[in-house]
């Protein structure tokens, strides 16, 4: 598969980019290039192996899903700038 300039500029434009006119054989070889790798990943023997989303194998700390009432109110409005009556107060902002 072969990119021109022609299909350059309608990426660039598909994807926002202000690409000059003298820039778009530049625009046009990148993308060729892009696509080359893309073929050559293509030709690797992938069968067998699974995917996987990270170099080693780690898994996410996890905490008991366990159901609370909170009660942590006071904690939670002090850090609060301003707090009344058991609630964050905050500015008027509609009269």
């Amino acid at each position: 598969m072969s990119i021109d300039i022609e299909t350059a500029r309608r990426v660039a434009k598909l994807a926002r980019i202000r690409v000059e006119e003298p820039d778009l054989p530049k625009l046009a070889g990148q993308l060729n290039d892009i696509v080359s790798f893309m073929e050559q990943l293509n030709e690797v023997d992938v069968t067998g192996i699974e995917p996987m989303t990270s170099v080693t194998p780690m898994r996410l700390k996890r905490r008991a899903d366990v159901v609370t009432d909170g009660n942590i109110q006071a904690q939670v409005l002090k850090n609060a700038p301003d707090a009344r009556e058991g609630f964050f107060a905050v500015p008027k902002v509609v009269e």
